[in-house]
């Protein structure tokens, strides 16, 4: 008995293949929001890590921060360059002057050293304005608790795709503790991680704080003697409402805009590109370490809605506009930390510049 094979009809395979493509269809968005989820996660355990370096820090040096300015600066000037010059000179020969920062060591014991603006926690004017080491929480006094590479995939977030691939990828198998990348980034490679400590909890409290009762939440760090000393974790009054650490830059609900690089900042830090910051989008929902040990994601108009509540209950709001940063709390104020540089309205300087530094908040709670 001769036996027939009966073939697909064109009709069938439209089916199957419509089937196969409706699945897919239905698969592939689960399986980025997977993916997004995932990188969400690392950068959360990252910042976890980091907050257990800050703390071991701390626990280390008698209840103080991080802080890489000698205490006494401001004593020896009344701004930078002059206190710079003046503590170098009271202080020759071994000593070398101010401290260095220590990035690491390469074969064979070759230390690389940053100073310049680095030395300051962060510049409120001049051309170093929104720069110092509050970018730079992978130095090797912190990064001794934790990996110890400076540029270990620890302080870079998955969802950073610029420092990511100009700071990570080359540098992940090296096995030294610094990786010299060249010279495509600022000081022969020198390049920021995803995340930033707070620059207002790093200076003495006053320096953002009402400190003459006269309405102005700012004062010239060199305009005190303990300007720049770094205040001592129990100053915290709002540890749950104060961030320690945050995602620097814009990751999280980008809805797919593709914007990596900033096209208003030229020559960036990662190879050109400038990725834009988390105070540029409305959407903007960064990662927060707080100063109680949680994680948890703030977004930009959370943050405004609490600063109108701020401006409605107490006269000022979260973030100070006295500094010579400028800005202001309306949609439409420039100014701040680099709110010119935004991708819409949106107006925001918390963290960065905190009222009342680490005795302010950065968030307001539920009740």
């Amino acid at each position: 008995m001769r036996r027939t094979h009966r073939a697909f009809t064109i009709i069938e395979l439209l089916v199957v293949v419509s089937i196969i493509a409706l699945l897919v269809g239905i698969l592939l968005p689960a399986i980025g929001k997977a993916r997004e989820q995932a990188k969400l996660t690392t950068s959360q355990s990252n910042m976890k890590q980091l907050g257990v370096a800050f703390n071991t820090y701390s626990a280390e040096w008698n209840d103080r921060q991080l802080t890489l300015t000698v205490d006494s600066l401001s004593q020896y000037g009344n701004n930078f360059n002059t206190a710079m010059a003046g503590y170098n000179a009271a202080h020759p020969g071994d000593s070398g002057g101010h401290p260095l920062l220590v990035l690491g060591t390469t074969p064979p014991n070759f230390i690389w050293f940053w100073g310049g603006a680095m030395l300051m926690p962060m510049h409120f004017d001049g051309a170093n304005a929104g720069f110092g080491h509050f970018r730079f929480p992978n130095v090797r006094e912190l990064g001794q608790y934790m990996g110890g590479k400076f540029y270990d995939p620890v302080y870079f977030a998955p969802k950073d795709a610029a420092p990511w691939a100009a700071a990570v990828e080359t540098c992940e198998s090296y096995p030294g503790e610094w990786c010299p990348t060249g010279a495509n980034g600022p000081a022969n490679g020198v390049y920021a991680p995803s995340y930033c400590y707070s620059p207002a909890a790093m200076f003495n409290a006053d320096v953002l704080g009402d400190r003459d009762d006269d309405g102005v939440y700012w004062v010239d760090p060199f305009g005190i003697s303990a300007g720049l000393r770094s205040p001592s974790m129990s100053q915290c009054l709002f540890p749950d409402l104060k961030t320690q650490a945050i995602e620097h830059n814009w990751l999280q609900n980008t809805f797919g805009t593709g914007k990596e690089c900033n096209a208003a900042i030229v020559d960036g830090m990662y190879d050109g590109c400038e990725p834009y910051y988390f105070n540029h989008a409305y959407s903007s929902t960064p990662v927060m370490l707080f100063f109680d040990g949680h994680i948890e994601g703030v977004g930009t108009l959370t943050v405004r809605a609490a600063t109108s509540r701020a401006l409605n209950t107490t006269g000022y709001g979260l973030w100070s506009t006295d500094t010579p940063m400028g800005g202001g709390y309306d949609d439409s104020s420039p100014g701040g930390y680099f709110n010119e540089m935004r991708t819409d309205w949106s107006s925001t300087a918390h963290h960065i510049l905190t009222t009342d530094g680490i005795r302010g908040r950065d968030v307001f709670g539920d009740n």
